[in-house]
């Protein structure tokens, strides 16, 4: 039963503090999306940006960031010396504010630098001060879940200090709803939310072409696609606050009510343009195209294109051998890729073609393109016999990348002499 005294919800007028983690290198593009969004006070740390505002904003981050993993509350902080200060304070939070005995729960811990000699237990010194507390008020406890929890709350212990947060995503953002089970069999896709970092790196609009030559199952281009048609990542899925005791249903169907016009507004004017007849009404057509050698691959792209709500004709997809693909516009405009490396296929060929073929190729057919492409292989511009301008360091999940940027002239174009630009 929701209880009588409910949380600070979207009526107050107090800010509350948010904490949002992302892929680690993304922290800048993350930041500048929350100032998009209307996030005050915006913060970019290690592994994540903090940033305060009322509950709907927190709805609407969640709906909409494509670069944040999740949205976490923060809602206790406190000095600590031993696993007893957990306990203490993590039994001194109003928990059932947000949700009561029937609820399952789940409860991670992340550190630096921390004195204590075992998180396991102090995640069960956290989990013992929760539902000690639901015990003394109700004589009953919530019961842990691992798996498919209604409610998460995140601990992080710093050297001295411990912080504690409730969980308002559920499953990661990157997680949009469209991708098939198929996806997640044999070599790991790119996750959604760092391959929308990817595009915020390089500087995509869609007022630009956009070429992805590995597509591999498509993420790159559906994210480009989705970005250009105002489709937010969030509306094919739901979110942990849907569960919470002061989760407000009107305000948050007015927030996604909204943003699905604007989907259909968007997608309506796009398909418009796809089967225009003259040149003034094609104007705004966007040029999203990706290829892949593998057959399967293109299949798979297709088909989560659909899952995405992106209109049949908008991503253009073809079976290409990446030694030997052409211009697929006649402007020029990015390629942006997570080509096979190392760590997917353990060999120095892509595709069946060695790294010098595309290099050469990429240099002959893409005179005035960019590429951005992100490996995990530093020796990658030497192989391709190009020179980046610009070097960002990434993680694809635990593996360490980087995003080299190349400006591709054509031949015999001078070259201006500068050197490369590093992130690192």
């Amino acid at each position: 039963m929701k209880p009588a005294t409910s949380g600070r919800g979207p009526e107050s007028t107090d800010l509350e503090q948010f904490f949002s983690p992302c892929p680690r290198g993304l922290e800048p593009a993350l930041a500048a999306e929350l100032n998009a969004l209307g996030a005050q006070q915006v913060r970019e740390s290690h592994g994540g940006v903090a940033f305060c505002g009322m509950r709907p904003l927190a709805w609407k981050t969640n709906l909409q960031s494509r670069i944040a993993s999740r949205v976490l509350l923060q809602v206790a902080k406190g000095r600590y010396r031993d696993d007893d200060d957990l306990y203490r304070l993590a039994n001194r939070v109003e928990w059932e504010r947000w949700f009561g005995v029937d609820h399952t729960l789940r409860i991670d811990i992340n550190a630096i630098r921390s004195p204590l000699r075992s998180l396991n237990f102090a995640t069960l010194r956290f989990k013992d001060g929760i539902v000690d507390r639901f015990r003394t008020r109700t004589g009953n406890r919530p019961s842990i879940d691992t798996n498919t929890p209604d409610v998460r709350v995140f601990a992080f212990l710093q050297d001295r200090e411990a912080l504690l947060y409730l969980d308002l995503s559920g499953e990661p953002l990157f997680k949009r709803g469209w991708r098939s089970e198929r996806d997640d069999k044999g070599q790991a896709p790119i996750k959604e939310n760092l391959a929308a970092g990817l595009l915020a790196l390089a500087g995509w609009s869609p007022q630009r072409a956009l070429y992805d030559p590995f597509c591999g199952s498509g993420t790159i281009a559906i994210e480009a696609a989705q970005q250009a048609l105002g489709i937010a990542p969030g509306l094919a899925r739901e979110f942990g606050f849907e569960k919470l005791f002061d989760f407000d249903a009107r305000g948050w169907r007015a927030i996604r009510t909204q943003a699905l016009d604007t989907a259909n507004r968007l997608s309506e004017q796009a398909q418009a343009t796809l089967h225009a007849t003259d040149e003034r009404s094609a104007s705004g057509r966007l040029l999203i195209a990706a290829s892949d050698i593998d057959p399967v691959a293109i299949d798979q792209t297709r088909q989560n294109a659909r899952r995405a709500g992106i209109p049949d004709g908008i991503i253009q997809t073809s079976i290409r051998d990446a030694a030997r693909i052409r211009s697929p516009f006649e402007q020029a405009g990015l390629i942006v890729s997570n080509p096979p490396y190392g760590e997917r296929i353990g060999l120095e060929e892509v595709d069946g073609a060695d790294w010098s073929t595309i290099g050469q190729t990429l240099r002959e057919h893409f005179g005035g393109w960019q590429a951005w492409l992100l490996t995990s292989d530093p020796q990658l511009p030497r192989k391709l016999g190009m020179r980046e301008r610009r070097r960002a360091p990434l993680f694809n999940g635990a593996i360490e990348c980087r995003l080299f940027g190349f400006e591709i002239f054509a031949p015999g174009e001078i070259k201006p002499r500068r050197g490369a630009q590093s992130r690192d």
